[in-house]
């Protein structure tokens, strides 16, 4: 019997042989974060290495002229008309080694969605989490975006659904092509307990009217977050290193 605990919380199959693996994402934000924020909020640093990078498996170029799309990639011989393009090279190697039943079916690289200028692009990943944990799809955490595209987000149970990890991309120019770099994260996956967004608890909320619903306890927990720091002239920092703290003792306890 597998011990979960000691089984990765996610595994990725990198079954392509261009591009770069996964990569934990970054408190620094790649090192685009401001100096400030990277040194004193840990909220923002703590956001921003939830998960893991993902990055395209090769450079392309997308163009879209508000009704169809093209693409082009590193020694295409010009732009094609984007439907539903296998990655280079690739269908032979999946063939070759899928067993006979599944020959024939290798995921798509790119595909150009219904909607107008959407594309569902593959990371030449598969992906399977540890039992009741999903993975959340979403654009790159407090990274600068792109103008000329947006992400969308998708929640994937990885532990029950076992495919190709992908992230749809809705183009916003129409002027230019639009580019992605393999050197570059194009999303970011991020572990969530399914738990965590059944309906019973999201829909366990409340809404408090007005000052008079703060009570002692609010009050003595303002006091203590905003209240005395001001006064007294505490450092910046103060509530990163309490929380860094934290964690350092939690961890050892965790590991007594």
């Amino acid at each position: 019997m597998t011990d979960l605990a000691a089984s990765p919380l996610v595994r990725f199959f990198k079954v392509t042989e261009e591009g770069r693996p996964p990569q934990r994402a970054d408190r620094a934000a790649g090192g685009t974060l401001p100096t400030r924020a990277f040194r004193y909020c840990e909220a923002v640093t703590t956001a921003a290495a939830l998960g893991w990078y993902i990055f395209p498996p090769i450079d392309f170029q997308l163009y879209w002229d508000g009704d169809e799309i093209l693409w082009t990639y590193e020694n295409a011989g010009g732009w094609f008309p984007l439907g539903a393009s296998q990655f280079p090279n690739f269908r032979t190697q999946f063939d070759d080694a899928a067993p006979e039943e599944i020959k024939g079916y290798s995921p798509t690289f790119l595909g150009a969605l219904p909607e107008p200028g959407v594309v569902q692009v593959w990371s030449g990943l598969f992906a399977r989490s540890r039992p009741g944990w999903s993975l959340l799809v979403r654009p790159p955490v407090n990274l600068p975006r792109s103008r000329g595209y947006d992400l969308f987000e998708g929640m994937v149970e990885a532990d029950r659904w076992f495919g190709p990890l992908f992230i749809n991309v809705r183009l916003t120019r129409t002027h230019a092509p639009v580019e992605f770099a393999a050197n570059m994260p194009l999303f970011q996956v991020q572990p969530v307990h399914r738990a965590s967004y059944t309906d019973e608890n999201l829909n366990s909320f409340a809404v408090e009217p007005g000052l008079s619903s703060l009570g002692p306890g609010e009050w003595s927990a303002y006091h203590e977050t905003v209240v005395w720091p001001s006064q007294n002239k505490c450092p910046h920092g103060r509530d990163a290193t309490a929380v860094r703290k934290r964690r350092r003792l939690e961890m050892a306890d965790s590991q007594n």
